[in-house]
């Protein structure tokens, strides 16, 4: 009797084999074990794993969340994780509160996860969507529910607007070995293949402000050819803005900067040009996919790309060109009239 009670619970303190015969018992008597958790719980729970609580796009997808939560008669609780990538799935520690089905009905995987963490909530039998972005090591597994933000188009976007205004010697700054920088990279190399240039990485790893700043100081100091950056960050670009100041140079009149995720352009001065993603669409659909997981447990694996917008402002321009460069620029230009 305690072993169908904690089963009935949905405690996971009872071996794998022994759930399932408990609820093959409970179908054959008409009674759906998980259909009334399901409707016995209200909760939704938010992880914010291994970021900063304040972290400026994370509090808009949980804004999100939240909202998505509040019309469908859910409380969303929130919490936040640190862990490690290379502890295995077994032994990666998770909130006590998961361990109670009957309390937290699906969960909502924000901040930067590893594949260690997906697996985990799988053998836990725990439903879940992730924001797919921000999974390190291999690909999002494709068992699992998954909405992403179309960073690869948004940065193909934004560096096709930089050539379209006539720049050739266009730098990517961003840490690649993090992988949302790096399917920015993707994008912006894409771009430059695509127009024949050859793309321009910095080798520098640091944080965003740090990083903009010193792989910025880098390519000046080495006299390296640069009328354009893309930032992959907007805080990146605030690190650009600083360098290109302190070594007496303009933005945009010397040189044009575009960042990335339009959470600062508005206040920088000059206006950042950047790519505007949609957080809270992404918050909402994520607790849409969790709560569906939670109760269609069966349905196959959904996944949901958001797009992106480059919102033009007024740190980037079009370079002067004479010539044949100047006719490719107006070619270009027509090429992307509504970046």
């Amino acid at each position: 009797m305690a072993t169908v009670s904690r089963v009935a619970r949905g405690q996971l303190n009872v071996d794998a084999g022994v759930r399932e015969r408990v609820r093959k018992a409970a179908l054959e008597l008409g009674l759906d074990l998980d259909q009334r958790r399901n409707e016995r719980s209200t909760i939704i729970a938010f992880i914010l794993s291994n970021r900063d609580v304040l972290h400026k796009f994370q509090s808009r997808v949980l804004i999100g969340a939240e909202a998505f939560c509040a019309s469908q008669s859910k409380d969303l609780l929130f919490m936040s994780l640190q862990y490690s990538p290379l502890v295995s799935p077994q032994e990666l520690h998770l909130p006590r509160v998961l361990n109670q089905r009957s309390l937290v009905q699906a969960v909502i995987l924000g901040g930067t996860n590893s594949v260690n963490m997906l697996a985990a909530l799988r053998a836990r039998e725990i439903p879940f969507a992730v924001l797919g972005n921000n999974v390190i090591g291999n690909e999002v597994p494709e068992e699992c529910d998954a909405v992403f933000s179309d960073d690869v188009q948004g940065a193909f976007d934004v560096t096709s607007l930089l050539i379209a205004d006539g720049h050739r010697d266009i730098w990517f700054i961003g840490d690649t070995d993090l992988p949302w920088y790096f399917r920015c990279a993707q994008g912006y190399q894409q771009s430059m293949s695509n127009s024949g240039l050859q793309p321009r990485f910095s080798e520098i790893h640091s944080d965003d402000w740090e990083l903009g700043y010193l792989a910025t100081r880098s390519i000046l100091s080495r006299h390296d050819p640069m009328t354009a950056v893309f930032a992959a960050s907007d805080p990146i670009a605030r690190g650009v803005y600083e360098a290109l100041q302190q070594s007496g140079l303009n933005v945009p009149a010397d040189v044009s900067v575009a960042g990335f995720n339009d959470t600062e352009a508005a206040v920088m001065t000059p206006l950042l040009t950047s790519v505007a993603e949609y957080p809270e669409e992404l918050g909402k659909h994520l607790a849409e996919f969790a709560l569906r997981r939670a109760q269609e447990p069966d349905r196959p694996p959904q996944r949901l790309t958001i797009p992106t917008r480059v919102v033009v402002r007024q740190s980037t321009r079009p370079i002067k060109l004479d010539g044949p460069e100047r006719v490719e620029s107006t070619v270009a230009a027509s090429l992307y009239p509504n970046v």
